[in-house]
């Protein structure tokens, strides 16, 4: 057997650690690995499947990964390819393979990485029919399931007794489907459920001091069980339309997956005698039907056959996703689950070395997780590498939440300064925040000090202001009643109208809105028309008809307003219906439309003018934009469904599924806790742990109280009837699993509330347990430098907060380390503790003078400075010796007559002659005309258009093509007119990812490149498919499908995404795009090949292989031709382009 300490050595890779031996060379057997934060996991794992393939116990084609994000299988994928690669291109593997048969297995085969929805996604597809389900659905977000189950109960006519509103019973039926299907339960069962709770308030005795009567908290419990068993029907109805619709949610797809494998026996053999070694990343973030579906595919033990090598990599003090079905219960369950082929319980093993914090951010994770420790499956504690760094960690508690924005900033900036000062890039940096809505006012202070920030995830996005203000025209647009978003833009920087010019738009709108809907004038003669006339003039609630919308375009009489409060109106009534006659186009391009139209973007981009760092200011507008790309890629997509999505996606998603979250250079990332899973910064700042917002304060339902949640009965994850161990003393609580509620033994109703209360109590402790995980999560992604702060006084509230229980355990950390001389408190600090307030004492920020001038002068305080600089300019102007091209000549002064001088009688009319027939007029024209272009050449300026800091590869593309056009668009840009063709070319695109089983995610400007604009807009896409299905590629499996990348060449970063990537062999790799277009002439595929080029060298960069080892090619579906160009240029070439 090969070691993996010997193999490291010939692939030339660090040698692994003790602990990462032992999981390397483990036995082909089940095995789990507790790995700690940072403790390497990903390296760990893709070296224990070389290890595995250099010993032909498994080959490349019998290796399956999975994990849960694309960002993580993308990373581990690409990390078994290159060692795989790496072994491939090693002499070692001459002599361990003399026979040459591991070598072209290598070259001809790779290991299967995915996630673990995509897996499931593919055993629908390819299983479906014995569910039965179409195998083809289509699968919706959050949100979109939110609005379908919200068509759901608007449109029902069933009975349904409820005061609740249609949005509280969408989401209390959303809540029960998607548990029901976690679960694996049965609707059925739902109505049944909670029988026995019922029966018993009804029927047992009354306890010691108890009334005769069942408690009102007994008889709410009841009224609770009856309120879910009417949410069936909806529940029933909501899964009758998804199949309707051949639509699954991640939830559905995920059980019905589960249900496929466990209920057909099968189908798990097929799958199980196609892999040997199986890598099952995040282990702790599955949930039930996840464990159901794994354990029955690769648990069970058959006579006969060997067991899997089934590795499952987890670590149950960062299981934070139980509020999405997450079941921290399945990670000590495992070793049951998957046993040894002799029925033993599969072995444990630990990877406990943090190879990413320092010691103080390391011992501030270590010490508050200890009460974690005691519960569940034992978890030794997390060790900083040799070597690491002291690092720092500071803790403050401010006294109100401005002051502690305020310090968060100023210690960021500390570090940007002390960055430019010895010339370094500036460190990489996030703040970590609870809730979404704390992002932009910390962007906001970060801003104020000129450094750039980024909120990540729409949740936050849609607080940023540029986005509000593009999401309140889009409002308006839709809807001229949208009063809010109207006030948010006309009181705002670029309109900046005053009160009693508002007020006279209000007054005009509510003129318009009885004029609209009834007359003021006329004869009445009965009392039911006096009433109506009655109405039309009097504030009833016909008033709420009046639209700020409608009296922007109308504003009416112009003496009613101020001069320029009247002209501000006339011209952005102007904007706004032009783009209600534009509403019709395409949403990326109405959204690009209003965008430009309103300028937010060039404000934006001059706002980053004054920030550090090399940032364009279109960030947050282009990660909206981002986000209206995919909603509009859905059938149907329009503008009132884009807005209802915003809603849904603010309330519903809370911004914690941002997508693809990249660490960003230059700027400061603010994002929830949970986005931050799996990444690491320089700088973090976990902020705001104060009472009621970290752990979080909102009033947690149970199933005991709200008809959302799934009774414990049903429910697959309870906890063990005995403690660990097989000790029968602990509370069922006290494991891991959801509480348990066994009301059997109560024999009155003081029992039974007793009962109850233990188990509401111990679901308490159960979700402060997951904030504390969260806790953990969020201190463990500082690497050099943390941050830790809590405040008194929040704004709006009456009383103090104060700091919550998990700031007073880290300042109680930290303090007690700095007063032991025995202790490692190296690069521990406390800045400031601020006193708790008194009693009685009032809120601060409601103290301060929070007056500001209205409408607001964006000038304050630079008005003088800006007026004289401005007018230097005009001056400069008047001085200069040639005339602008688009200056009006003075007029004549009137010429006056000298004394003396004789009066002229009026000159006789001259015959009129046509100008066509006038020679002398046609020669003044000719005259004209050249002067006129003699003028124009002399003042034309040369603008230099500055190319940003990032493009696409489609702009690379553009930029080759047409420099010229390419600048104007940069200096103007304009929306795109609509392109069938462009979407017809992403549906083509998004059904190859179907087929190699990958998961679409485009960007806006990842549309199909240049070339596929000669694709017919009236072709088959059906053609297109059975022309890809014929050719050579759909046969082969590709390494990569859809890889994003960012590569810097020269000083511009290029983004994209490759199509596909196929394994040569020996190291080699073939990058393809796909092309619906027809192909171009010769002499037009120049500036195709830049493309190419450019993905060339993100992927030499991403797989750390010479350029020269990578090979690229269009391959155009409609001809077949697949158009590989010779000589590509290469980095040196492109940042010459770049530089012109």
């Amino acid at each position: 057997m090969i070691s993996a300490k010997s193999l490291a050595a010939a692939l030339g890779l660090p040698s692994p650690t003790e602990e990462q031996v032992a999981v390397i060379e483990a036995p082909m057997e089940p095995v789990l690995v507790v790995a700690g934060a940072g403790a390497g996991k990903t390296e760990t794992m893709a070296s224990r499947v070389v290890w595995l393939v250099a010993n032909q116990l498994a080959g490349p084609e019998e290796v399956l990964g999975l994990t849960f994000t694309r960002k993580a299988a993308s990373e581990l994928g690409a990390r078994i390819r290159r060692r795989l690669s790496m072994l491939a291109g090693s002499p070692a593997l001459r002599t361990w393979d003399p026979a040459g048969t591991l070598a072209a297995r290598l070259r001809s085969t790779d290991p299967e990485v995915s996630t673990y929805h995509a897996y499931a996604g593919r055993l629908i597809a390819d299983y479906g029919l014995l569910l039965p389900v179409e195998p083809s659905s289509t699968l919706l977000s959050e949100t979109e399931l939110w609005q379908l189950a919200f068509s759901v109960v608007s449109n029902w006519t069933g009975e349904l007794d409820t005061d609740k509103t249609p949005a509280s019973v969408t989401e209390a039926v959303l809540s029960l489907y998607s548990e029901l299907a976690e679960h694996l339960v049965d609707v059925s069962a739902l109505e049944t459920a909670g029988d026995t709770l019922y029966g018993l308030i009804d029927t047992l005795p009354k306890g010691p001091r108890q009334r005769a009567e069942p408690s009102q908290a007994l008889r709410k419990i009841q009224t609770v069980i009856d309120e879910r068993r009417q949410m069936v029907p909806l529940v029933v109805a909501l899964g009758d339309e998804m199949r309707r619709q051949s639509a699954l949610d991640f939830g559905s797809q995920m059980s019905m997956a589960a249900r496929l494998v466990r209920d057909n026996p099968e189908v798990a053999a097929s799958e199980r005698a196609a892999v040997r070694a199986v890598l099952l990343d995040e282990y702790q973030d599955t949930g039930h039907s996840q464990r159901i579906l794994l354990s029955s595919l690769f648990g069970r033990r058959t006579e006969g056959v060997p067991s899997v090598a089934v590795t499952a990599v987890g670590d149950p003090i960062q299981s934070i996703y139980g509020w999405r079905g997450a079941s921290a219960a399945n990670l000590p369950r495992f070793t049951r689950d998957f046993r040894w082929s002799d029925g033993s319980e599969a072995r444990r093993l630990e990877l406990l070395t943090s190879w990413r914090n320092s010691r103080t951010a390391l011992k501030l994770a270590n010490e508050t997780s200890e009460e974690l420790r005691r519960k569940g499956i034992p978890v030794s504690v997390l060790r900083p590498r040799e070597g690491a760094p002291p690092g720092v960690a500071r803790v403050t508690l401010c006294d109100t939440v401005v002051d502690e924005r305020e310090w968060v900033a100023d210690r960021i900036e500390d570090r940007y300064r002390a960055a430019e000062e010895a010339g370094q890039a500036p460190p990489t940096a996030a703040i970590l925040v609870r809730r979404n809505e704390d992002s932009a006012p910390l962007a906001a202070a970060l801003a104020a000090r000129g450094i750039p920030a980024e909120v990540v995830g729409i949740g936050g996005l849609l607080h940023v202001p540029e986005v509000a203000d593009i999401v309140a025209m889009l409002r308006l647009v839709a809807d001229p009643l949208a009063g809010s978003a109207a006030m948010r833009l006309l009181t705002g920087p670029r309109w900046q109208l005053g009160a009693k010019d508002i007020d006279a738009l209000w007054r005009r709108a509510r003129e318009l809105a009885v004029a609209t809907n009834y007359g003021a004038s006329g004869v009445v003669d009965n009392r039911e028309e006096l009433d109506k006339a009655l109405d039309a003039v009097l504030p009833t609630d016909l008033i709420d008809q009046a639209g700020l919308g409608d009296a922007l375009v109308d504003p009416g009489d112009p003496d009613r307003y101020s001069p320029d409060g009247f002209a501000r109106i006339r011209v952005f009534g102007g904007q706004l219906e032009s783009l209600r006659r534009r509403i019709g186009q395409p949403l990326p391009e109405l959204v690009a439309d209003v965008e430009h139209t309103m300028g937010v973007s060039v404000e934006a981009q001059i706002q980053a003018r004054r920030m550090r760092g090399t940032v364009t200011g279109r960030e947050q507008l282009d990660a909206f934009a981002e986000y209206v790309s995919r909603f509009a890629d859905r059938p149907g997509a329009n503008l009132p469904g884009l807005l209802s999505f915003l809603d849904a996606a603010q309330s519903i998603e809370k911004g914690l599924e941002p997508g693809h979250v990249e660490v960003s250079e230059h700027r400061v990332q603010i994002l929830t806790v949970h986005a931050a899973k799996g990444l690491e910064w320089d700088v973090v700042a976990v902020v705001h742990l104060c009472d009621r917002i970290f752990p979080g304060g909102k009033a947690d339902s149970t199933w005991l109280g709200s008809a959302r949640e799934l009774p414990a009965e049903l429910r697959g994850d309870l906890a063990d009837t005995a403690a660990k161990g097989g000790e029968t003393g602990t509370r069922p609580s006290e494991s891991e699993g959801f509480p348990r509620c066994d009301v059997s033994g109560a024999s009155d109703r003081k029992e039974l509330e007793t009962i109850l209360d233990e188990h509401k109590e111990a679901i308490k402790e159960r979700r402060l347990e997951e904030d504390r995980r969260l806790l953990y999560v969020a201190l463990t992604r500082a690497k050099e430098e943390l941050l830790v702060s809590a405040h008194h006084w929040s704004e709006g509230d009456e009383k103090p907060r104060g700091p919550s229980l998990f700031f007073a355990e880290l300042l109680e950390i930290t303090q007690t380390a700095l007063t032991d001389p025995a202790a490692d408190s190296e690069g521990l600090q406390v800045d400031w503790i601020v006193d708790p307030p008194a009693d009685g004492e009032t809120n601060p920020l409601a103290e301060r003078d929070t007056s500001r001038p209205w409408p607001h002068d964006p000038l304050a305080g630079r008005r003088d400075v800006m007026r004289a600089a401005a007018d230097r300019v005009l001056d400069a102007l008047a001085h200069r010796e040639v005339s602008g091209l688009f200056e009006v000549p003075a007029a004549a002064p009137p010429r006056t007559t000298k004394r003396g001088s004789r009066k002229r009688k009026p000159a006789e009319p001259a015959p009129v002659i046509p100008v066509a027939q006038d020679p002398v007029i046609t020669a003044w024209r000719a005259e004209a005309d050249a002067l006129l272009a003699e003028l124009r050449g002399v003042n034309q300026a040369l603008i230099e258009v500055e190319l940003p800091a990032h493009l696409s590869v489609s702009q690379l593309v553009e930029l080759d093509t047409d420099e010229q056009t390419f600048a104007q668009r940069l200096r103007r840009p304009t929306p795109f007119p609509p392109n069938p063709t462009a979407r017809r070319g992403t549906a083509f695109h998004a059904w190859v990812e179907r087929w190699f089983g990958a998961t679409r995610l485009l960007d806006i400007d990842e549309l199909p490149g240049a070339a596929d604009a000669t694709a017919s807009p009236d072709s088959d896409l059906d053609a297109l498919r059975e022309r890809f299905l014929a050719s050579r590629w759909a046969q082969r499996t590709p390494s990569e499908v859809e890889v994003p990348f960012e590569t810097a060449i020269g000083s511009t970063v290029i983004r994209g995404r490759i199509d596909a990537v196929f394994a040569e062999g020996e190291g080699r790799w073939l990058v393809v795009d796909w092309k619906t277009g027809a192909v171009p002439e010769p002499a037009k595929r120049t500036s195709l090949i830049v493309q190419l080029a450019a993905y060339r060298i993100a992927w030499a960069q991403l797989q750390d292989v010479p350029v020269e080892k990578v090979r690229a090619a269009f391959h155009y579906v409609r001809s077949g031709e697949t158009l590989e160009p010779d000589d590509l240029p290469d980095r040196e070439a492109l940042a010459a382009l770049l530089a012109k």
